[in-house]
């Protein structure tokens, strides 16, 4: 077991299944370019190694799917079906839903039982300009035939100023509406935002300023979260939950225990610091050689967390994922 001074530990991978996407939103690239697959990408079968010797080596109990947009990988259903093996407590994936109707067979028969869906307004012409791709109605479609298929559904929305803070209430009511559990993401300090602090903060909603605004229409409780959750999250009574990823306003990193795994085979400890660490040749290698190198990258990917607050970073998050 690896575990840091603050008694913080890896137990939940992330696993960016490929850097393609088919949105290019305008808080993750700035240039309008849709991201595509790196040349350099492993292979389903080296990733879900990868996965088991992470098991083994680090002791995680919980893995997301993610991306880029894991559902345009062609190495999705040949890794979900490894991994759907490995006797891990959970399994989830995070999506922007343009194609999860026509994935959800798949996702049923590999045992997914939650997704995130990542959706930042109900207008059709606000979600056409933010994602500078895809198309509103067929994910909204994806998600209803997900709930029908009894996958538990989570909503990510990031608030934007200028952009979609007109849509924070009526996102919260669709997803109250439906058993969907809404969680408002702060905008993160990466990528082009983290060298651009004039872009950040102008566009930048608090916690305090989505909790006054949700307030004038709802009372609200504070309702009980894991130790290691991102999430503060609410109850409204008679309604259901939301949750708000407080990033700047709350920060988390003291009780992280969040490793990602990177499609090109780089593990990234923190999302806040510049440090990687190759396991992508070690992926190739019997066990008994592996899992010793394996841990002693653990070590130094644990110690790259930040000790307190995340303070930004310049990679960009579709690389990483969520």
């Amino acid at each position: 077991m690896i575990v840091d001074r603050q008694g913080r530990q890896f137990r939940n991978l992330r696993v960016s299944l490929t850097s393609a996407c088919n949105y290019a939103c305008t808080y993750c690239v700035p240039n309008g370019k849709r991201l595509v697959a790196a040349q350099d990408e492993l292979s389903a079968e080296a990733m879900a190694r990868g996965v088991a010797y992470l098991i083994e080596a680090a002791g995680i109990e919980r893995l997301r799917i993610t991306g880029g947009e894991p559902l345009v990988s062609p190495k999705l259903e040949t890794f979900m079906t490894a991994v759907g093996q490995m006797g891990l407590a959970d399994i989830s994936l995070t999506t922007n839903g343009q194609l999860l109707a026509k994935k959800l067979p798949l996702l049923v028969d590999a045992g997914i039982r939650r997704i995130n869906v990542s959706l930042d307004t109900l207008d059709a012409d606000a979600f056409r300009r933010i994602a500078r791709g895809g198309d509103l109605a067929t994910v909204l479609n994806g998600m209803d035939q997900a709930r029908a298929a009894g996958i538990k559904i989570k909503v990510n929305m990031v608030p934007l100023r200028g952009q979609n803070l007109d849509q924070v209430m009526p996102l919260l009511d669709y997803c109250l509406e439906r058993g969907y559990e809404l969680r408002f993401i702060e905008l993160m300090r990466m990528g082009h935002l983290a060298s651009d602090s004039n872009a950040f903060l102008q566009q930048f909603v608090s916690l305090k300023q989505l909790l006054s605004l949700i307030g004038e229409r709802y009372e609200y409780l504070q309702a009980d979260a894991p130790v290691d959750a991102t999430a503060v999250r609410y109850e409204i009574p008679g309604r259901g939950c939301f949750g708000v990823i407080a990033n700047e306003s709350v920060p988390f990193c003291r009780t992280c225990s969040r490793l990602r795994l990177s499609s090109t085979g780089w593990l990234h400890g923190c999302l806040s610091s510049s440090n990687r660490h190759y396991v992508g040749d070690l992926l190739d290698k019997p066990r008994h050689q592996a899992l010793p190198a394996l841990q002693r990258l653990l070590v130094k990917a644990l110690g790259d967390k930040q000790e307190v607050a995340f303070s930004g970073g310049a990679t960009i998050m579709k690389i990483i994922g969520g």
